[in-house]
């Protein structure tokens, strides 16, 4: 078997990876089995196409300690709500006070209304 070596390590939201699987598709003109059952969860759960808009916005916020890998979290969830999002945000040992959280859900209500 080939030695398989890791070039980098980068988190993506749900909207990157199905673009990345459309590039895919196009370059070999047909995906696998498991890829092709990844494009079909992907059809039904990233119904939009702007997703580097959301992350852009709630980049912009400003917010201290949010990683990029917390905000890819966030906008794979979109939580609507601020228990919601307390909820996406356990599982990472982080603390927001709740102007910042207030702000974020914002951001992802003004985007799911667009």
């Amino acid at each position: 078997m080939a030695d398989v070596q890791v070039v980098s390590e980068a988190p993506i939201n749900v909207y990157q990876l199905k673009k990345d699987l459309e590039s895919i598709k196009q370059r070999d003109k047909e995906l696998n089995f498991r890829a092709n059952k990844t494009e079909e969860y992907l059809n039904m759960v990233a119904t939009s196409q702007k997703g580097a808009e959301l992350f852009d916005r709630i980049s912009k916020l400003s917010i201290p300690r949010l990683k990029e890998q917390h905000i890819h979290k966030i906008i794979d969830i979109l939580p609507t709500s601020m228990e919601e999002l307390k909820s996406v945000l356990q599982a990472y040992t982080l603390t927001i006070n709740n102007d910042s959280m207030k702000k974020i859900v914002d951001a992802i209500n003004d985007f799911l209304e667009k």
